[in-house]
């Protein structure tokens, strides 16, 4: 069929798959790195009581036939190796049918790690990489041309990305209104970057520019991307520019990068197509592709009715997936924004009696503020998922949850999977005899503290958040509530 393929898309479909595969490397070697401590067999919230309590239906993932340690580092690590290919151009230099399986197998693997990945898992950015990949099984490779109908579904991916995120900043907070949001967003964003400091610093009007943008960005200029030519594709390069814009001003793992590769295709097609090398004719794609094509781009219309619902919704949810493929999803963030920081500062001591004058020692985390005197560091889009569970529980209201009574345990075992998330360990030969947490309130020092103290941060103890965890309580099975009472 003449129609099915675009021409001139093949740069811009070589960008988005060449870009997507280095999404899927980073987000694999992520799990490869992490996945002991967090959901290994014997890690804070193991796969095996998951898989037992929560049927296949409701997850669908490998692990529910078979779960080891072993088979789940030979996931992580081969989807590393295969994303890593296809983002060499592996996928481009076989035929259609094994690009289609290459792009299969790496969706279906990643989502067998995210459906078991319980609440280390349950970002919206992992979901959004899941939806993506699955469109780009879709998508060819070098052997045909573009399908017309699954840049449309990209199209409309990236649409429901940034207006989801729109509506609901619209109908959340009053600040996104009044537009302060951003006077406030920089310095209590969920882990700040070497520059939020700077941008938490600019003039109060400026950050009311920066929001009246943002609602421009998400709220009017998405609608323009189902527009002609050059128009969408004006509309994708400032969507590339805004991301990079908050690629700039935090770590939000690859939620922006990814954004930025759903609309390069887009983009490229637009005012940037006449400056690009044309890549060439290709031939038609064979029958079995359109027809898959066809049927899938009618499965995606028929399952966006949930997101199309929620978006229309006054009660609007954030992040949310409508069946247990992750095919067709709703997004959304920053729908509240905190007005001031808190942090959980977790503290050991190898004193076997605790005492009014007892020395704790601060565990260091990676990315989260801890030290006031350290600059954050740039993260994204590796994703420390520790550290992002730390800044929900500071939120908390009530007392820890589960995975961070387990957290506790594994400090005062010297668990070396544990100890290798973190930044500095105070306690290298021995563990503690006890460990605390302590919940202090943080914020961006003025132009002239920085100068005379040299600290970024400064902070103030709040109240104790989990009091001394010691010998007595080591016990207890993988999982199990701790000395404080689980969620």
């Amino acid at each position: 069929m003449e129609w099915f393929t675009v021409p001139g898309q093949q740069l811009g479909r070589l960008v988005f798959q060449r870009g997507l595969a280095a999404v899927y490397a980073v987000a694999f070697a992520c799990c490869a790195a992490q996945f002991g401590a967090l959901i290994g067999r014997h890690g804070m919230l193991p796969v095996p009581r998951f898989t037992a309590r929560v049927p296949f239906r409701r997850a669908p993932s490998l692990f529910h036939l078979r779960y080891s340690d072993r088979l789940f580092a030979s996931v992580a690590w081969g989807g590393t190796v295969l994303a890593a290919a296809v983002a060499g151009g592996a996928a481009d230099a076989v035929p259609l049918w094994a690009a289609t399986v290459m792009w299969a197998l790496l969706w279906a693997a990643y989502l067998s790690v995210v459906n078991v990945g319980q609440v280390w898992y349950g970002f919206g950015w992992e979901t959004l990489l899941l939806e993506t990949g699955f469109l780009a099984v879709f998508l060819g490779n070098a052997r045909c041309g573009p399908p017309v109908l699954t840049l449309w579904l990209l199209r409309w991916l990236l649409f429901r990305v940034e207006f989801g995120a729109g509506l609901i900043k619209l109908r959340g907070d009053r600040c996104w209104r009044d537009l302060t949001c951003l006077s406030y967003h920089h310095e209590t964003q969920p882990m700040p970057g070497p520059l939020s400091w700077l941008f938490h610093r600019l003039p109060g009007p400026v950050h009311r520019v920066e929001a009246a943008a943002n609602h421009v960005a998400q709220l009017v200029v998405p609608v323009l991307l189902f527009t002609p030519q050059p128009v969408a594709g004006t509309a994708a390069a400032v969507v590339v520019v805004t991301q990079l814009w908050l690629v700039a001003s935090g770590n939000f793992a690859w939620l922006n990068w990814l954004t930025i590769v759903l609309a390069l295709p887009t983009a490229l097609a637009g005012p940037l197509s006449g400056a690009l090398p044309d890549t060439g004719a290709r031939p038609p794609a064979p029958g079995w592709f359109e027809a898959l094509v066809i049927a899938v781009t009618a499965l995606v219309a028929w399952r966006s009715a949930g997101p199309v619902r929620n978006m229309l919704s006054r009660r609007q949810l954030m992040n949310v997936s409508f069946d247990p493929l992750r095919l067709v999803n709703s997004y959304g963030a920053f729908g509240t924004v905190g007005r001031v920081r808190y942090e959980v500062v977790v503290e050991g001591t190898g004193e076997r009696e605790v005492t009014a004058g007892t020395r704790w020692l601060e565990y260091g985390f990676r990315g989260k503020p801890g030290d006031p005197r350290r600059l954050p560091r740039q993260w994204a889009p590796y994703h420390l998922r520790l550290d992002w569970m730390m800044w929900f529980a500071a939120l908390s209201p009530g007392p820890p949850g589960e995975w961070f009574t387990v957290f506790v345990r594994r400090l005062l075992e010297g668990d070396r999977a544990t100890l290798r998330l973190l930044r500095s360990n105070p306690f290298p030969r021995t563990p503690p005899v006890y460990v605390r947490a302590v919940l202090y309130r943080y914020r961006f020092t003025t132009w002239a503290e920085l100068r005379a103290t040299g600290a970024w941060w400064s902070r103030t103890p709040v109240r104790v958040y989990l009091p001394p965890v010691g010998p007595r309580d080591r016990a207890g099975g993988d999982g199990g509530a701790g000395p404080a009472a689980a969620r």
